[in-house]
């Protein structure tokens, strides 16, 4: 899998099409969530694209700079035609090179991560700091990775 690390004003029509339709796909369709998933936040985060060898895209996350030590990884998804094949763990492992990269300075990564996700970001050294709650109906815990 090659990743590319894009701002907004970076992105081609065909990758935002990418983003967008597989957003829509995971989260609105797949999780039943009829709710806006195209907003302001796009505008300002770096987009982590995932894709094969044929520009397929197969895993995908936001990337935002919270304060001067703070960042999130956000709208983390894999393809599901692709799922079970390691691209989750790739992804994240890049997302945290990146925001390393792009913010030296940060020292946290937060995440909203879907409940049943919590042992998957703990491999990573997240750890829970809120208690389960609804977003969308879907149950989620807040969690952060202490760099520093």
């Amino acid at each position: 899998m090659n990743f590319t690390t894009i701002a907004f004003d970076q992105l081609t029509v065909r990758q935002l099409h990418q983003i967008y339709q597989l957003r829509v796909a995971v989260f609105v369709v797949e999780q039943h969530c009829p709710y806006q998933e195209v907003d302001d936040t796009d505008l300002t985060a770096w987009h982590l694209l995932g894709q094969d060898q044929q520009g397929h895209l197969i895993a995908y996350a936001r990337l935002m700079q919270e304060t001067n030590h703070q960042a999130r990884i956000g709208r983390v998804l894999t393809n599901p035609d692709f799922r079970g094949q390691g691209a989750g763990k790739q992804l994240v492992q890049r997302a945290l090179e990146q925001i390393n990269a792009l913010w030296p300075e940060t020292t946290q990564v937060n995440i909203q991560a879907q409940h049943y996700l919590e042992r998957f970001y703990r491999r990573f050294g997240f750890e829970p700091v809120s208690a389960v709650y609804l977003e969308d109906g879907i149950p989620h815990k807040d969690m952060v990775l202490k760099l520093r």
